[in-house]
């Protein structure tokens, strides 16, 4: 979606100056200080034409400038990380100065998930860009807020549930419950399991020890026979290389690669052909700040970050996406040997997973209304990923 700012808002104040050809002509008053890209954008803008892109012009209370402090759970090095910083580098010439971005990688500030909440809400940071999923321990409702096993799988299918049938809504109201404002979610990728043995169906991971994210994805996988194992992605490679864990689940095979995965594990283990996970499909991100700092922006620019947030999660997840096919060649290369779950493997996943949506469903009211309203989406005639029949005998 692209957006742009009307002229009669966003642009340098005009005057009229009458010319000796009597033809009226526009001319720009531009303050002095503003750069000369700002200055042109703004110009252009005048008469009503509409400029995409534009830079938000702040008033001069807000001229003055405002730097928020931002930790991402991205490993600095990575592909995820360069993604970050390069958006946030642009925000303070995206709005003229009136908003930047300090970025930080993961642990510089905050050393662990739990430190990084809790910065963020004391305000230590502005704000952060996690794994949504890492808060189910604290908010369970989070747990719905980005994909699990067997649920909705593909990206599209999330944008519609947080912009069109209300789940943003539903998530800032939950998220301000704990001093946060849920900006807005950002698609990445799907999580893959890199493994140390050979992992072809549903009954290989039994006796298997697998990092795993916690909540629901964690219990679909006991439930299945394997020992999971909770530790940061950056851990993941010694504990793989010293034989701590079999396998591991982490994101995608780009930032994977950067990660060395390759040098530590021979297989990778995909879903059923046209999906990369069962389990994770569309592991959301997402921007949270602090309540406090969010509400202290003015009213425009409070939907300044909101668009920019929204921009964002499309050309990440497109550049991600990109960077997925090259470093698969590099996998191949390297020797890695790539498996996919079958249908069969596909079926026992579903069975496993239906009732453990349930469940946590049940965790509070507000894990309860999430999931009732992408419950009613799944049922829904133009998806059809659950009949009455697979949710017989279960209840909210």
């Amino acid at each position: 979606m692209l957006y742009s700012y009307s002229s009669a808002e966003n642009t340098p104040k005009v005057r009229r100056k009458t010319m000796k050809s009597n033809e009226d002509k526009l001319i720009i008053t531009a303050n002095k200080t503003e750069d000369r890209r700002s200055f042109l954008k703004g110009a252009a803008a005048v008469g009503g034409a509409t400029i995409l892109g534009a830079p938000f012009i702040s008033n001069a209370e807000a001229a003055k400038g405002t730097t928020w402090k931002i930790q991402t759970t991205w490993d600095a090095g990575t592909t995820g990380y360069e993604l970050f910083k390069e958006w946030a580098g642009q925000m303070k010439e995206k709005s003229s100065g009136e908003l930047s971005i300090k970025p930080f990688a993961a642990k510089s500030v905050a050393a662990d998930n739990n430190a990084l909440f809790d910065a963020v809400r004391s305000g230590v940071l502005h704000g952060m860009n996690p794994f949504t999923l890492y808060w189910s321990g604290k908010i369970p409702a989070s747990v719905f807020l980005s994909s699990y096993p067997a649920g909705p799988d593909q990206p599209a299918q999330w944008d519609t549930m947080f912009y069109g049938l209300g789940m943003l809504e539903k998530a800032r109201k939950i998220y301000s419950k704990y001093g946060l404002f849920y900006v807005g979610p950002i698609q990445h990728d799907a999580n893959i399991i890199h493994s140390k043995v050979p992992m072809n169906t549903v009954e290989d991971m039994k006796g298997k020890k697998i990092r795993l994210p916690g909540g629901m994805v964690a219990e679909v996988f006991q439930q299945l026979g394997a020992t999971t194992v909770a530790i940061p992605g950056s851990d993941i490679f010694p504990a793989l290389e010293k034989g701590t864990i079999d396998a591991a689940d982490y994101v995608g095979p780009a930032v994977n690669y950067d990660l060395g995965f390759h040098q530590v594990t021979k297989y990778i283990l995909f879903g059923p052909p046209g999906t990369m996970s069962l389990y994770q499909p569309v592991d959301l991100m997402d921007l949270t700040v602090n309540l406090r700092a969010w509400k202290k922006l003015s009213p425009k620019m409070k939907q300044f970050v909101e668009e920019q947030v929204y921009v964002y999660s499309r050309d990440h997840f497109v550049a991600i996406q990109k960077r997925n096919v090259e470093a698969m060649a590099k996998f191949k290369a390297a020797g890695s040997i790539v498996s996919r779950f079958g249908p069969e493997d596909v079926a026992k996943f579903r069975k496993a997973a239906v009732p453990v949506w349930f469940k946590w469903a049940k965790k509070n009211k507000d894990a309860s209304e999430i999931f009732k309203l992408q419950l009613d989406y799944m049922l829904n005639d133009t998806m059809g990923y659950v009949s009455k029949a697979d949710i017989k005998g279960l209840k909210l």
